[in-house]
């Protein structure tokens, strides 16, 4: 990725000269998905006399968590294979020089995890292989370089009218972008969540929203009334029911916040565990054979006797200790109908060395992780992970049951309902013991946001 004031002072004379010609009337507009959608931000930041609106189409905000750590996991699926594809200038790590280049490197080389993973280590002593990769490993903690590259440090800056769509399929990259924009923007704004045709990504060329897009533009530059401003700002697709509907604020303001505690027999319910409780163990599997299935454990509701509809973020509170200093937590949001068949419904992370929390900035239903630094976690000694899980909208129906799956690991081979292929982490190659506590003195849940009828 560019520094920062290339990409967009060059963006910022492009509009200008765009604005300029005889077959513009004056008023420019930006349109473009996935890092054409990112870059929006930023340029929209800087301001150009004749940018009138943008309308990002799937963009990630926040390079380090949306893009190439989650939760302070390296997403080597999505970075070692994205370079590749992209056409971008020479290659320089601008913030990093000399002596503590060298120690980054090193550092890196040291790492079990980057050993285990060839094409990861000669990247590390030849960047050019892979530069984008390169960089992310040689920093593995947020700041500057990320944020100097980051959409959502330059929100507050947007002064025009903004149009943010997403999927709710886009946990491990765009939907989170979608929901700061929306929230930190501070103009005329739009926010609009959907299941593209494919169940999964959109197809190319990302035809499915054209209309959305010439009715935003048509208001905006050429001043025809489309009626798209006298909507609601919020357009959700809600999954399960497969309907539309309009909201007003994100998260809803009639969201009743539940807790879901894990109980004994791998049950998740609403009351809580009681004292003679005993705690849940699964080991992590390094080296994973093509096809083998992921060590978890999964716990699930009963049978729900009405429909339950959860809209907006959540998060997972897990006590559990390990048998070594560090692992990753990977959960997922599962919705599992009556003969047993599993819908991914949300997903996410946590390194447990990378726990700490920004109390300034963590609110219950999303806890806010720095990710400045890595505290090794005490063998033996029970800890709490608070976990954030990325925005959906579901509705469970009667008699299927709300699954909450918790791993140490992922796999390209394990689901075909996602990207499976191309968002997998850097993999441990330290097993380790999970060991998940629930009980009054560590009551871990799942905290949903569930909307009344």
């Amino acid at each position: 990725m560019q520094h920062e004031g290339e990409e967009f002072e060059t963006a910022h004379d492009l509009i200008e000269w765009t604005a300029q010609q005889p077959w513009c009337n004056g008023n420019v507009g930006l349109l473009g998905m996935s890092y054409f959608a990112m870059i929006q931000y930023g340029i929209a930041a800087e301001r150009p006399p004749h940018l009138k609106a943008i309308f990002p189409h799937d963009a990630a905000a926040d390079i380090y968590r949306h893009w190439a750590y989650h939760g302070g996991i390296l997403d080597l699926g999505f970075c070692h294979h994205w370079w590749p594809q992209v056409l971008v200038q020479k290659y320089e790590t601008l913030d990093l020089q000399g002596a503590e280049l060298e120690r980054r490197i090193e550092a890196a080389k040291n790492n079990p995890d980057i050993q285990a993973w060839p094409y990861a280590y000669v990247a590390l002593n030849y960047p050019e292989k892979n530069q984008h990769l390169f960089d992310l490993m040689v920093h593995p903690h947020d700041g500057p370089f990320y944020w100097e590259r980051s959409g959502y440090t330059k929100l507050d800056r947007i002064n025009i009218p903004s149009y943010l769509l997403s999927r709710w399929t886009a946990w491990s990259i765009h939907l989170p972008g979608a929901f700061a924009g929306y929230q930190r923007i501070n103009a005329p704004k739009k926010l609009m969540i959907t299941i593209p045709e494919s169940g999964v990504g959109f197809n190319r060329p990302w035809h499915e929203n054209h209309d959305v897009v010439l009715r935003w533009y048509d208001h905006w530059l050429k001043g025809v009334d489309t009626g798209i401003m006298d909507e609601p700002p919020i357009k959700i697709l809600v999954q399960g029911t497969n309907q539309w509907r309009y909201e007003y604020e994100w998260p809803l303001a009639r969201t009743h916040w539940t807790k879901f505690y894990l109980r004994g027999n791998l049950l998740l319910d609403e009351a809580g565990p009681g004292g003679d409780e005993k705690p849940e163990s699964f080991r992590n599997k390094p080296r994973l054979k093509p096809g083998q299935p992921v060590p978890c454990l999964k716990f699930a509701t009963a049978p729900l006797t009405r429909d339950v509809e959860v809209t907006g973020p959540s998060a997972l509170y897990l006590y559990a200790s390990l048998n070594t200093d560090d692992t990753d937590w990977m959960v997922e949001l599962r919705d599992v109908d009556a003969s047993g068949a599993e819908k991914l419904v949300s997903m996410g992370w946590l390194k447990a060395s990378h726990r700490e929390l920004d109390e300034s900035k963590s609110r219950p239903y999303q806890p806010f992780h720095p990710h400045t630094r890595t505290i090794p976690v005490e063998p033996g000694k029970v800890v709490e992970y608070p976990v954030e899980i990325r925005e959906t909208s579901m509705v469970f129906k009667s008699g299927h049951r709300i699954e909450l799956v918790i791993k140490g690991q992922d796999a390209p081979w394990e689901g075909k309902e996602y990207f499976r292929d191309v968002f997998w982490h850097l993999p441990r190659t330290v097993e380790t013991l999970h060991t998940v506590y629930h009980s009054p003195e560590f009551p871990s849940h799942l905290l949903l946001p569930i909307i009344p009828k």
